[in-house]
């Protein structure tokens, strides 16, 4: 990392730059826990109707694009939340490959013609176990800072790769490499004069580096000559390749009772039906003190589905808590479009929590309950 002691006036600045970004961070996450709500209604719903119109060729094409715009949907509040820091990080199988070119294609018409781009990708890369949205949110953050170090135009270069180790200590083979990391690059080279650093460039390296940390990777930076700069991303490869697609697992249900807690009437009447469709006995409720009352009467509740930020005084954990001081073996699954701070500890949800990010497809809704109610 540059270490150097900033000008007071930059300093100032970037104190300033960092509040004003915070705030943004908060106003976004709440437009975002709203547009989920409603994605988790449409998501669900379409589902429903291309069932019902399966056998209507023209039918299940609008039905089937209606469903991709929701999906499309989905990627940006997901993309949005990582930026406001209110999503837990929740890592999985990514193709760093397709990653970069989902990257370079959203990045094209923001830099400006000014800015070159060149994507590099590799012939054959592992898969890296990391959080998709952040590590995007990581990248377009460094782009950005390319952009603004290089005033007069200039080149960024893409690069995914995967590391290698030694192997040591074996004589009856040759030595081999053993892949340990995969890579990603993000190189800038600006034209004319030197790119300015001191103000603009790097800025948000150190919130990178602590997320990278907590992927168990690390970054190197490297400042060439004033006006060429390079960061790279190292992640641990995952152990496999593959991707699973719960959205189309066959949904399977019982017959316990489930407290569904929504204070949105449209999604909790949608979740209601949902969760009756799967056989499950259903109660629900629109906050935090109407669920207690209805626990404090002695209904039988197997399982507390609950949203996690609600309208009132008592949240979605604080209602959790609760209920299990009065029922101790009560099972408990969250939901949430937005759950910054309410569940997470240094960026990870909690050891003990079970949370169904919105919006979520019926396959995922079930396996989800399956689980909380085996736990």
């Amino acid at each position: 990392m540059f270490e150097k002691t900033l000008p007071p006036e930059v300093a100032e600045r970037r104190v300033c730059e960092a509040r004003r970004m915070e705030i943004v961070g908060q106003l976004t996450g709440g437009v975002v826990h709203d547009f989920n709500n409603i994605l988790t209604v449409i998501t669900g719903t379409i589902e429903i109707l291309e069932e019902a119109v399966a056998d209507r060729a023209d039918l299940a094409s609008i039905a089937g694009l209606i469903a991709e715009a929701a999906a499309r949907g989905a990627g940006l509040t997901s993309s949005l939340l990582a930026f406001a820091r209110g999503q837990p990080s929740q890592p999985r199988n990514v193709n760093l490959n397709a990653l970069l070119a989902d990257a370079s294609r959203l990045l094209r018409p923001t830099l400006g013609e000014q800015i070159e781009i060149d994507t590099r990708l590799a012939s054959e890369i592992s898969f890296a176990l990391v959080d998709p949205s952040l590590l995007m949110t990581a990248i377009l953050n460094l782009a950005v800072m390319a952009r603004d170090t290089m005033p007069q135009g200039g080149k960024l270069i893409f690069e995914a790769g995967n590391t290698a180790s030694e192997r040591s200590g074996s004589d009856s083979e040759d030595e081999v490499s053993a892949v340990s990391h995969v890579m990603i690059a993000v190189n800038a080279s600006g034209y004319g004069s030197a790119a300015a650093h001191d103000d603009r460039a790097l800025i948000d390296l150190d919130t990178i580096n602590e997320f990278v940390q907590q992927s168990d990777g690390h970054v190197d930076v490297v400042n060439q000559d004033g006006r060429t700069w390079s960061v790279k991303i190292y992640l641990p490869r995952a152990a496999s390749s593959e991707v699973r697609s719960p959205a189309r697992e066959l949904a399977e249900g019982g017959d316990e009772a489930i407290l569904v807690v929504e204070d949105d009437p449209l999604v909790r009447k949608y979740v209601v039906s949902q969760v009756r469709s799967l056989g499950y006995r259903t109660i629900s409720a629109g906050d935090a003190s109407e669920a207690l009352r209805i626990i404090d009467n002695g209904e039988q509740i197997d399982l507390l589905f609950t949203d996690v930020v609600m309208p009132g005084p008592i949240s979605g954990r604080q209602l959790a808590i609760a209920a299990l001081n009065r029922r101790p073996g009560l099972r408990v699954l969250y939901t949430s479009g937005y759950a910054k701070n309410a569940l997470v500890q240094e960026e990870r949800l909690d050891a003990d929590v079970l949370l169904l990010a919105k919006p979520y497809r019926k396959a995922e809704l079930a396996k989800m309950i399956r689980t909380a109610l085996g736990a």
